[in-house]
């Protein structure tokens, strides 16, 4: 059964109306980024405290930390990092989740093979704080990052080759890479993918549609999960402007429109979710 959950920080900096929609959208899981304007590693002990009394009194659970380790330039500090990675991990232990969402590093343009041992360097640091922890990274593809196209995403989780690094497949960033995300990225990936993030792009101009609208072949990417067998998230995270036939649509019906477009497609191929 595939479990429906989301960047509800796309809703709202409000936690409360974060879960209002998600409540109206009968979707019980969140995908924890930012609350109050606050990204999830700058919350405070009393805050995260704060944030899991809410999200508990109103039936709700976090599928995923989504943090943004590795997002800084491959040069800068990394010891810093490193501290914020702690962080990650604890909060993840505290909200009781398997899961963190991270990155590999900007890299200069066209200077891949240069930073790799770096870059792998790196992300084996972050591995093993996370295996002691019991929790698993999930890299996301994105564009500029060392892992940004399916060959350089497989080339990270092979030389990596831990249970606790495993792959959050985004179609929409596979399309802004210029990759055709099912026929070219998913047969390198399958089996890492371990979480599916929703959202849709088009490849000439990169602007983000709903879902099953743009050229991220979610149509194709479901029915190869529905063959394998997938069970776990799908995470919406729809990054919608109200533009074109959106124009003057709030953030929260944005995500609703977001929601209703991957329900519609989970329902053409007759896959049941929670």
């Amino acid at each position: 059964m595939i479990t429906l959950t989301g960047f509800a920080d796309e809703i709202s900096s409000e936690l409360d109306i974060q879960l209002d929609i998600l409540e109206s959208e009968q979707i019980h899981h969140l995908e924890l980024r930012s609350v109050w304007g606050k990204n999830v590693l700058q919350l405070t002990d009393d805050e995260a405290v704060k944030v899991k009394g809410i999200l508990e009194d109103r039936g709700f659970q976090v599928s995923s930390i989504g943090s943004p380790l590795g997002k800084i330039k491959i040069t800068d500090n990394f010891d810093r990092h490193l501290e914020e990675a702690r962080k990650a991990i604890w909060l993840a232990s505290f909200f009781q989740v398997s899961f963190i969402r991270i990155f590999s590093f900007y890299i200069p343009d066209g200077e891949h093979d240069r930073y790799r041992s770096e870059v792998l360097s790196r992300m084996q640091s972050l591995v093993q704080l996370a295996e002691r922890a019991g929790i698993v990274l999930l890299h996301e593809n994105e564009s500029h990052i060392y892992a940004d196209n399916g060959e350089r995403c497989r080339d990270l989780l092979q030389a990596i080759s831990s249970p606790y690094l495993r792959a959050a497949f985004d179609p929409a960033n596979f399309v802004q890479c210029k990759v055709s995300p099912v026929t070219e990225a998913y047969p390198l990936l399958d089996e890492y993918i371990s979480y599916i993030h929703i959202k849709d792009a088009v490849m000439e101009t990169g602007s983000v549609v709903p879902s099953g609208e743009g050229d991220g072949q979610l149509r194709q990417l479901l029915q190869a999960l529905k063959q394998k067998g997938y069970g776990g998230y799908l995470s919406l995270e729809p990054h919608l402007q109200a533009a074109g036939r959106l124009e003057g649509l709030s953030k929260p019906e944005l995500f609703i429109v977001a929601s209703r477009a991957i329900k519609l497609l989970l329902a053409e191929q007759n896959i049941p979710w929670l």
